[in-house]
């Protein structure tokens, strides 16, 4: 069988951002787990503010359906979170809902794996955005989504100088978060 195909990507494109690390370092565990990782910036996918006008007259953009292929390529998706005023990143949000409006062929939310963490300089480490983004993918999206999830508090020093999480909780969280994503995919691989 061959290794699962995990997408990993930060719901935040600013640069150092804190997301931006805990994305870095799952895609890092999870490729000397052997899963063939691909790292995504939204960055290179800008897309318009979601507008039912716009699509009507313009069609779904490009990025939305080269996002679709992406998404649909994978066996699993890390999706890191950032939390703002204690919901989801506008940028997340929009990708999501314009990767949902493809009319192409397959579902890329019902037939993936998704994990979800965060990192935020508060001391619940994004947790109410993660809520708030299971909530979208489980019940508006329809997609599998793991229990486990990784909160990084204090997220300003939660990072060592080589990008490892020093704060063993969180540590802790997402080794078990990228195990049990590994173990998810190769079951979802073998039906």
């Amino acid at each position: 069988m061959r290794n699962p195909k995990i997408l990993v990507c930060s719901g935040s494109v600013r640069s150092g951002s804190f997301n931006g690390r805990l994305t870095a370092l799952a895609a890092k565990k999870l490729a000397i787990l052997d899963a063939q990782v691909t790292h995504l910036s939204l960055k290179d996918y800008p897309l318009p503010i979601y507008d039912g006008d716009l699509e009507d007259t313009n069609g779904v953009p490009e990025n939305a359906r080269k996002l679709k292929r992406l998404f649909l390529a994978q066996d699993g998706i890390f999706l890191s979170c950032p939390e703002y005023n204690a919901g989801i990143s506008p940028l997340l949000k929009n990708t999501l809902d314009w990767i949902s409006r493809v009319k192409e062929p397959g579902d890329p939310y019902k037939t993936k794996v998704f994990a979800l963490g965060a990192a935020s300089t508060g001391a619940f480490g994004g947790m109410r955005g993660l809520i708030g983004m299971r909530t979208i993918l489980e019940v508006g999206l329809g997609a599998m989504v793991l229990p486990q999830m990784v909160a990084v508090p204090k997220a300003a020093g939660a990072f060592d100088d080589k990008g490892e999480l020093s704060d063993e909780r969180a540590g802790g969280q997402l080794d078990k978060l990228v195990d049990a994503l590994l173990r998810a995919t190769r079951i979802e691989m073998s039906h």
